[in-house]
């Protein structure tokens, strides 16, 4: 054999035993690792999530849902990539929360969240003392 020039195909054409034996081998052991592999039924995701704050002194919950809520919802809704959007207005405060596709970049939903919060501006209550906040969650 030293000094035949025998190839690696060679081996398993004259070996057909071998190479049986070899691919059930290695066809079980996929079979084990495969069903070695972690699952998870409910995987731990965590969606792209921005939840927006405004505060109006005094404001009932349904002036904060109709004033200030709405109008934010209605910028809100422009923004590509916005899976789902939910408020939630109380005395004197509005929350929406904005939860977005996971391939969404939670840092440029922030810039569309930002704008679509500029452009709301014109159309809340002037007697708000601030303009709405944001945080990413």
């Amino acid at each position: 054999m030293i000094g035949s020039d025998l190839n690696i195909s060679e081996i398993f054409i004259r070996r057909p035993v071998m190479t049986t034996l070899l691919m059930l081998a290695l066809f079980f052991f996929g079979i084990f690792a495969y069903r070695s592999l972690p699952v998870s039924d409910l995987p731990d995701v965590d969606f792209p999530t921005i939840l927006v704050t405004a505060n109006l002194a005094g404001g009932s919950p349904e002036t904060m849902a109709s004033a200030v809520a709405t109008p934010m919802e209605r910028q809100f809704s422009t923004i590509a990539g916005l899976d789902s959007m939910s408020s939630v207005s109380s005395l004197g405060q509005t929350q929406v929360t904005l939860q977005f596709n996971l391939d969404r970049s939670i840092d440029s939903a922030a810039l569309d969240v930002q704008s679509a919060i500029t452009a709301a501006t014109g159309q809340l209550p002037s007697s708000m003392s601030s303009a709405p906040t944001f945080r990413k969650v």
